[in-house]
Order: structure tokens, then C-alpha cells, then sequence
């Protein structure tokens, strides 16, 4: 028996790997975050037990998942985008430590790859950026030392913020000193979801923006240059003087 953390994904049913997949329709029981997971994402199951964990608690999911282990019955633990970024799996494996039940953990698409898909971007450009900060705005639970907003925004990288949207004018006035007014910044609206939707502008009018659009929940904050970069040097990766193990230099 083994519990199996799945990342479904960002809300696009077909964004979920094949071998997600595979496990949801071969598990006899799914647990799935109802909250942020679509029901076409269980298509195919044939498991005898499926509960939306959405309205249960730790203690309660830490019981179902145990109570499969008794029964000799692998499990899908099914949760939005990639389980390892604020998928709450942390808490639920010490629980299986604990208890001895075997686990693993299957990758899932961020929804910040869907962002930048959405946005036809790519987060990364010679020259621009070449770092990725995926962070949270704290409200509920405090941020460690050392990550706050501002600490985070003395990089100038590429930046992805969740759970945010609320927050945008503090946000704003922590980014301001160091990206500057003219920075491209983006907030996107449930990303590969039928009803996904976003706007694009810079840090002086991104706030207007959102408030005609009425942002007020399930939306990730992209911040950073390449979101609007016309001038970049291109990689080395397909200059046709670079040599390297695959394309060596001919005589």
C-alpha cells in the first residue's frame, strides 16, 4: 500500500502528467483537494472510495489515509499544481512517517508555468533574468526572516507571488524601490481554468487595472522584466559558433 501525492496541475484537466494520471484511475481510494482541483481530473477512476478533502481537516484526511493502510489500499492524495509548493504535503508526511505509511510523491505543472504560458513569456532571458523567486505574501502565518517582500524584491528577478491579489497596493509599495514604476507586472486569474483571465500592466497602473477586472482571489502575481523585454542577447545554446557535446566543431 502506498499513499501517492499528486500533483494535478494548475486546472486544465490535460495538464496533469501520465503518470498522475495513471494512478488516479488504478487507486482504490482518492482523496482530492475539491477546492482547487476539477472533478474531470479523476476521468477514468475506477476507486471505490473518492472524498473532497476540501472541508476536512488534518486529523480527519490523517484518518481516512490510515484507515486505507489498514485495508491494504494504495491511496491518490490529489492536490493542485505541484504538491511540493504550498501543497500542505509537508504536515501530512510527517503524520505518515509517524504512522509508518509508505508515500511518494508525483511532480505536478505549477501554475506559475501556466502563467507564463498564458503570457507567452519565458522567465528566464539572457541579460535580464536568470533567476526565478516563487514566494507567498504572509498574512495568516509570518514570513521567516529574511523573506519578507522587500528582502526578496533587492534581487530584481523574475518574481511569482501567490495569494497576494488582496494585498497588491502593499505589494506594489514593496516592490516600487527596487523594480521601479515602469516594470512590467502581471496578475493572472485562475491560469488553464475555463474562465482563466489576466491583465498586463506596469507597477504604476497594474492596481487599476485589476480593480475594473475585480481580482480577488485564486490569482499569482508575475513581476520582472522579461514579461515585456524587446532587447535581449540570445542564448549560447544555439549560436551557431558554440560548440559543446552535441554539436562539435566541424574541420
Amino acid at each position: 500500500m502506498t499513499v501517492y501525492f499528486i500533483g494535478a496541475g494548475p486546472g486544465d484537466p490535460e495538464l496533469i502528467t501520465v503518470k498522475g494520471q495513471r494512478l488516479i484511475c488504478s487507486c482504490s481510494v482518492i482523496l482530492y483537494a475539491g477546492s482547487l482541483v476539477p472533478e474531470a481530473v479523476l476521468q477514468g477512476h475506477s476507486a471505490e472510495q473518492v472524498v473532497n478533502t476540501a472541508e476536512l481537516n488534518l486529523g480527519e484526511i490523517i484518518e481516512l489515509l490510515r484507515q486505507a493502510h489498514e485495508r491494504g489500499l494504495d491511496v491518490a492524495r490529489v492536490h493542485s499544481g505541484d504538491p511540493s509548493l504550498y501543497g500542505a504535503i509537508g504536515e501530512q508526511i510527517r503524520e505518515l512517517r509517524a504512522l509508518g505509511i509508505p508515500f511518494e510523491i508525483i511532480p505536478g505543472v505549477t501554475a506559475t508555468a501556466a502563467c507564463a504560458a498564458l503570457l507567452e513569456s519565458e522567465l528566464t532571458l539572457p541579460g535580464i533574468a536568470q533567476t526565478v523567486i516563487l514566494t507567498r505574501y504572509g498574512t495568516t502565518s509570518p514570513m521567516p526572516e529574511g523573506e519578507q517582500l522587500h528582502d526578496l524584491a533587492r534581487h530584481r528577478a523574475t518574481m511569482a507571488i501567490h495569494l497576494g491579489v488582496r494585498h497588491l497596493p502593499t505589494i506594489i509599495a514593496e516592490l516600487l524601490p527596487h523594480y521601479g514604476a515602469d516594470c512590467p507586472i502581471a496578475v493572472i486569474h485562475r491560469a488553464s481554468w475555463p474562465d482563466q483571465d489576466w491583465v498586463l500592466g506596469t507597477l504604476a497602473d497594474i492596481e487599476e487595472k485589476v480593480a475594473a477586472k475585480g481580482f480577488r482571489r485564486t490569482a499569482l502575481i508575475l513581476v520582472g522584466r522579461v514579461l515585456d523585454a524587446g532587447a535581449f542577447a540570445e542564448s549560447a545554446l544555439y549560436d551557431a559558433t558554440h560548440r559543446h557535446l552535441y554539436r562539435p566543431g566541424r574541420d
